[in-house]
């Protein structure tokens, strides 16, 4: 009994220490995109990657078939063991400049540790100094210890109470509740890598004082803690320097454990346990490995799939109803593939009632024909589309039911809200005879899709008005979640100023966008993000302190930038760009009048209109970071 309660332990520690490899890759992974970026998540991937390299050999050594490979393999793994504690005081000193502290000392001191660790694994791989030839110990080849592996022992654990210490410094300098709480439960974390590596220490400095059955229970419950504890830690290190909510984050580093590192660990436990199930089914080993990997990976991402739901209402409980509903959201929504594809359906189901070939479905945009779905050949639309260049009104003084209009050589069917007299778009389908002649049976059913199809363009209408709102909150709540993203120390406050963050944000051009959109006065000129640039600040002495009047004033210089020189031209192509924003932004001209204007069609119109607000983007972000100084203290 107790000899298969040590298997089972054994069995266990190969388990979790390839399960801890995979949780430190897929962390890294994770880490990655933002670490360049970051000191605080660059120096918890060092730490992340030695901690990863001493449970790379552990699992090798398990493996090992020769006490020549797990020497090397033991003397390698060291390639992570010197360098945790160097990785420790890099790592805590990242958290303690994150909140202002900058200390000379300590940099050095970093440089100095990880000078150290070379030196240690030198010593190590070329000498006996550190470690010494391996022993014979149940269920683990290990290194006697050297004549200066005390040294290294008192290093190691001096380095990781320097490094507790620095985080609980950090601690103490954050003001915010939230803040003290992250680097609290990061300080608590923080010794999960000495926590894995110790095991292995205790080891190779006292081998007589450890039985077998105690290294395993240590090394097992060590890799257990270990794992939990690094992934507190990725999480707690993720919100440096975070733009996204609380929830946001939480939810993403979820889904990712849950699709990714959780996944493999059950794939592979899978694939462990196929040796003792092939004893009782008649497969060879091949087949069943092939079998169970397929099997675990299509079951977890059911149960995953499936419980996504749960999940997230679980972890958010307090806002378990409002989650609930923008996971239905989503599925309500309407993109525009979505309303072309509904229409088309729509279309092709009532061309097939009526017995004809084509059919199109309208939108009505300031008083304009927009296609939004087409059964059938396109050039007999566009032909007709060409000859009405406005809507119809569709009244003939008749007060009767819904019906078909005649225009032209197709019936036209208005689509109207609520029940209202203003249209917001047409079915259209080839007229089969010279006026409507519709059974009883197929009014209704027209009436039933022209009803699906009003349905279709009102929520889009909504959702349009939707999306324009979050179009115009979206920089203000960047620049404010950038703002939320600096610590608040005693001392000091963000090196970053508002408008450097704002610049270099990838909404930018949408911000000056919807500043030249309102130019003559609208939220989002008034309410504008770029009303916190340097240049609008120093600008208004000039325009009677009217932040907006300045922030106009900038945008107007931008637009003078892109005029070329010489005579003004309406259609020399190099004054394009200026003449599309002097005509619609200075002078308030709509898109469908300067565009015969012009001489180019809307399409095209649209095109430079995006290139020349880009320009006047840039020509903005260059007088900010060239034309203007930092504000005095």
């Amino acid at each position: 009994m107790f000899a298969w309660f040590l298997q089972f332990l054994e069995l266990a520690n190969f388990l979790l220490a390839a399960a801890l490899v995979i949780f430190t890759f897929a962390l890294l992974l994770w880490l990655f995109p933002s670490s360049w970026r970051n000191p605080v998540q660059r120096s918890f991937s060092a730490l992340l990657t030695f901690v990863g390299i001493v449970y790379i050999g552990q699992v090798f050594l398990l493996r090992a078939t020769s006490p020549a490979a797990a020497e090397q393999i033991l003397r390698l793994k060291w390639i992570g063991i010197a360098f945790v504690p160097a990785a420790y005081l890099h790592f805590s000193n990242a958290v303690l400049r994150s909140t202002f502290y900058a200390s000379r000392w300590r940099r050095a001191a970093t440089v100095c540790a990880y000078l150290s660790g070379i030196v240690l694994l030198g010593m190590v791989l070329f000498s006996d100094w550190i470690v010494g030839a391996p022993f014979n110990y149940p269920f683990a080849t290990q290194l006697r210890a050297g004549p200066l592996f005390a040294l290294f022992a008192i290093y190691f654990f001096a380095a990781t109470a320097i490094g507790i210490y620095n985080i609980e410094l950090a601690r103490r300098r954050t003001l915010t509740p939230t803040s003290r709480r992250r680097l609290r439960r990061l300080g608590i974390a923080f010794i999960a890598p000495a926590v894995g590596v110790f095991p292995y220490l205790v080891l190779s400095g006292f081998p007589a004082l450890i039985p077998p059955v105690v290294l395993l229970l240590l090394t097992f419950f060590g890799a257990i803690a270990l794992i939990v504890m690094l992934v507190v830690m990725a999480y707690t290190v993720t919100y440096q320097g975070a733009l996204a909510s609380d929830r946001i984050i939480k939810q993403k580093f979820v889904h990712y454990l849950l699709r990714g590192p959780l996944v493999a660990v059950g794939v592979v436990t899978a694939m462990t346990i196929v040796p003792f199930i092939e004893q009782f089914i008649p497969l060879s080993r091949d087949t069943l490995l092939a079998a169970t990997v397929i099997v675990g990976v299509i079951v977890f991402e059911m149960l995953i799939s499936r419980g996504k739901g749960y999940i997230d209402r679980v972890l958010f409980w307090q806002d378990r109803h409002e989650i609930n509903q923008i996971q239905k959201l989503e599925a309500h929504l309407l993109t525009t593939s979505d309303l072309r594809q509904a229409l088309e359906n729509i279309l092709a189901a009532m061309c097939d009632l009526l017995r004809v070939q084509s059919g199109f479905a309208l939108a009505v945009e300031a008083n304009s024909w927009k296609l939004e779905a087409l059964v059938g050949p396109r050039e007999p639309t566009q032909k007709f589309m060409a000859g009405q260049s406005t809507p119809p009104s569709f009244s003939n003084g008749e007060t009767s039911a819904p019906h078909f209009f005649v225009v032209g050589e197709y019936w036209l069917y208005p689509l109207k809200v609520n029940g209202s007299d203003v249209v917001v778009g047409v079915l259209g389908v080839a007229a089969r005879a010279p006026q409507p002649d519709l059974s009883e049976h197929e009014q209704e059913l027209v009436e039933a899709f022209a009803a699906q199809a009003e349905l279709a363009l009102e929520d889009r209408a909504l959702q349009k008005n939707v999306f324009d709102a979050l179009e115009q909150i979206g920089s203000e709540v960047e620049a404010l979640q950038r703002v939320q993203a600096k610590p608040r120390v005693i001392g000091g406050i963000a090196g970053e100023r508002v408008e450097e963050e704002l610049i270099a944000s990838p909404d930018f051009n949408r911000a000056v966008k919807g500043a030249l959109d309102d130019y003559w006065g609208g939220p989002k000129l008034v309410h504008s993000p770029l009303l916190q640039l340097n240049i609008v600040r120093q600008s208004l002495d000039e325009y009677d302190h009217n932040p907006t009047r300045a922030l106009r004033g900038i945008l107007a210089q931008a637009i003078e930038e892109l005029r070329p020189e010489g005579s003004r031209s309406l259609t020399a192509p190099e004054w394009v760009l200026y003449n599309i924003l002097e005509l619609k932004v200075m002078q308030g001209m709509k898109i469908r009048d300067i565009a015969p204007k012009l001489a180019i069609s809307e399409s095209d119109l649209y095109r430079k209109q995006r290139v020349a607000i880009q320009q006047v983007a840039e020509t903005v972000q260059q007088m900010e970071q060239k034309d203007t100084k930092p504000p005095s203290a």
